[in-house]
């Protein structure tokens, strides 16, 4: 039976079939020339390595053309994807964190498309500054007199300190030297600002009486890190915020905050997180804190507080490299509308998802169990379980939910696990005690349908090797 490379057709030659014809029309003419001299290749090499025989050149043609759809699908296919999130985690740093709201969503959509007056004075006729934009909401929201955006909380901090603190000191407590997630460190982005660290205090405890003995003419700011990631129990000791203003108001030193959760307002199922507006109203001089965690918009850092410190971080040059887009703005604005308008609770997927209630979610879980009794394959039963907010905020805080556990016949709940983030959409759920669960909490009711399916789809998948 012949197999000679020499079957293989030209790249021209295959152009000219229909079936390549309407991939080229949809991804191009390079790509898809591409993709036939990949396919080609490929078949070329399985012919001298006796893994494939072809009959004739019309078979070979149809062998690459077998291939040509899947191998393009794949060259182009954006890496970015919407996934089911079913960990129980509302706030998933590595599932984008928070999930905008429709009001964010539309309003993104509304100026993605055309030209904005993103840094142009309407009132004026001429060019104006970005940083203006959120600035107002932000404000009525917290009462401070100023704010900006940057790109994250971990940018806002950095532009802060080297406005108000290159080459002088920035006096912490040890025990807020903190790492937050992907392995950054506090000390370190605190450093890159140019600022000088003084620690002070003890890993468990630190009074005010340590910031104010610590305080010198070198001394340019009290920074106070809230703990949104971890929580220190037992033998401590920590001034309040309001004991730290006082230390800073006889030598005129600004107290800076790092809230980092962004929360606005008291939220049901979360008992003692601090909000932006009570830091502003204990007299802190900047507060900053994120737009994507318990404020539930884009990823940006916000810095808030008075006038005349926020007018040296607006003008400084790293605000430039720090600035965030049209887009960013848009969701931003308008999720803040959101919170303006007290609607809140129920528009911003991350609060309404925090504040549902358990009986909710319970309902929802017993439908899906009965959706899915009759799947061959599996089986699923409704679990009690815990859900947490993530995102490095509210650490030890859980709120009760339902989970489907799901057990697959004949295969582990890794295996299981590994089917359906091979979906599409993914399903992410999470294991525990050797059992798969999908935390209904973080996943959407507008999702449940396909969510089950997911489920279905992957009780029928076939099983590959542990």
């Amino acid at each position: 039976m012949p197999s000679h490379p020499r079957l293989i057709p030209s790249i021209e030659q295959l152009r000219q079939r229909p079936v390549v014809q309407r991939l080229e029309a949809r991804y191009g003419r390079e790509t898809t020339v591409q993709g036939l001299r990949d396919e080609a290749a490929a078949l070329r090499q399985r012919l001298a390595n006796d893994t494939a025989e072809v009959r004739d050149a019309a078979d070979a043609a149809e062998r690459i053309e077998a291939g040509l759809a899947a191998r393009l699908a794949a060259a182009l296919s954006p890496s970015l994807r919407s996934v089911i999130n079913a960990t129980g985690v509302i706030v998933h740093t590595n599932l984008g964190r928070a999930p905008l709201g429709p009001t964010a969503i539309h309003r993104v959509a509304a100026l993605a498309g055309g030209y904005t007056n993103l840094e142009y004075d309407l009132s004026e006729g001429r060019r104006g500054s970005r940083a203006v934009h959120a600035s107002t909401l932000v404000t009525r929201l917290t009462g401070a007199e100023a704010a900006v955006v940057v790109n994250n909380n971990a940018a806002a901090v950095l532009l802060t300190l080297a406005a108000l603190a290159a080459g002088r000191e920035v006096i912490i407590s040890r025990g807020e030297l903190v790492e937050i997630g992907g392995g950054f460190r506090v000390p370190d982005v605190l450093r890159q600002s140019g600022a000088i660290l003084r620690e002070v205090g003890t890993t468990n405890r630190t009074r005010a009486a340590d910031y104010a003995a610590a305080i010198g003419d070198r001394t340019a700011i009290l920074l106070r890190v809230h703990p949104s990631n971890f929580r220190i129990e037992g033998f401590t000791e920590r001034p309040s915020l309001a004991e730290i203003v006082r230390v800073g108001e006889g030598p005129h030193i600004p107290v800076v905050e790092d809230l980092g959760s962004g929360c606005l307002k008291a939220v049901n199922g979360i008992e003692g997180e601090p909000t932006v507006g009570e830091s502003i109203a204990a007299g802190v001089a900047v507060c900053t804190f994120s737009g994507d965690k318990l404020l539930g918009g884009p990823q940006a850092g916000v810095i808030a507080g008075r006038r005349a410190e926020l007018d040296r971080i607006r003008t400084h040059p790293l605000m430039r490299a720090l600035r965030v887009d049209k887009l960013a703005y848009a969701a931003l604005e308008a999720t803040l509308h959101d919170h303006a308008t007290g609607r809140a609770g129920e528009a911003v997927p991350v609060l309404r998802m925090i504040e549902t209630p358990v009986a909710r979610i319970e309902a929802r879980a017993a439908a899906l169990r009965s959706r899915l009794a009759d799947t061959n394959g599996v089986t699923v039963s409704v679990t009690a379980t815990e859900a947490t907010i993530g995102g490095g905020s509210t650490p030890g805080v859980t709120l009760p939910s339902r989970a489907l556990a799901i057990e697959a016949a004949g295969r582990s709940a890794t295996a299981f696990a590994t089917v359906l983030r091979a979906g599409s959409p993914p399903v992410i759920g999470r294991i525990t005690e050797n059992r798969f669960l999908l935390d209904l909490r973080t996943v959407d009711p507008t999702e449940d349908d396909e969510l089950a399916e997911a489920i279905v789809g992957a009780s029928r998948a076939p099983q590959a090797p542990e």
